[in-house]
């Protein structure tokens, strides 16, 4: 009779996630031991697997208030230093974001947590070629994009490149110059820094660098969306980046 196949969930260790082997390099085993608090359990199926993991995720996810930034005019785009660290108020939306790929480029996820007063509500996706960079981008373009209204965001992402081009007013510049990162340079993924600046203009942004897999409850779970989003089979195309590729020099 064969063995039945059984899921390890992992919910707090070195890397979060759904694991079917329990020993060896690839298990569940090593996410765990050693690491303090760590929580996991097996199960029968996927889906009992994944209801813990969002379980344990269940609960407040805002940080600790910090500073408060003042808010733009209307009608005009908030300087990139305005959007580091906003200060989380009553009533604040929060989002997490996370992307990542299976080797890089390779089969990659992004995931999204918005955490809305006591409402939660999660977002993830996938693309069979993709980058690191991508998916972290995506993130926030599909967090943010969740609003048909403006409204003002707290977005936590583990990603420098990501921070840093919003904050630091790289994105802008790069848009402002045709999209060229120095006078000889193009700049990486245009296609995704336009739809996020389109996003910053449209919502009151305020971008929080975290680190990654370091007990964050909100980052730790979009890194779960996007690996299980990036192991996905049949995972439709990111055409840009696949057109991009293909083109000659």
């Amino acid at each position: 009779m064969a063995k039945k196949k059984k899921y390890y969930a992992v919910a707090k260790g070195k890397k979060p996630g759904i694991y079917t082997e329990w020993y060896g390099d690839k298990g569940a085993e090593i996410q765990v031991k050693g690491f303090a608090g760590a929580r996991f359990k097996g199960f029968p199926t996927i889906k009992e697997a994944e209801a813990f993991i969002k379980q344990i995720f269940t609960g407040t996810l805002a940080p600790k208030p910090k500073p408060v930034r003042a808010k733009p005019k209307a009608g005009t785009r908030p300087r990139a230093d305005a959007r580091k660290a906003p200060g989380p108020k009553k009533g604040s939306i929060f989002i997490y974001t996370d992307g990542g790929c299976i080797n890089n480029p390779g089969p990659g996820g992004y995931g999204v947590v918005i955490q809305d007063g006591k409402k939660s509500k999660e977002l993830s996706g996938g693309y069979r070629l993709t980058t690191n960079n991508r998916m972290e981008l995506m993130a926030c373009i599909v967090g943010l994009s969740e609003f048909e209204t403006p409204v003002s965001v707290t977005l936590y992402s583990d990603s420098k490149y990501v921070v840093n081009g919003i904050t630091k007013g790289w994105a802008e510049r790069w848009q402002k110059n045709g999209w060229m990162r120095t006078k000889t340079e193009a700049a990486v993924n245009p296609d995704l820094w336009e739809r996020l600046l389109e996003q910053c203009d449209r919502h009151d942004v305020g971008f929080v660098w975290v680190k990654g897999h370091a007990g964050n409850q909100g980052n730790e779970r979009c890194d779960i969306l996007a690996t299980m989003e990036a192991s996905k089979k049949h995972l439709p195309r990111d055409v840009t980046y696949e057109d991009i590729r293909r083109r000659p020099g």
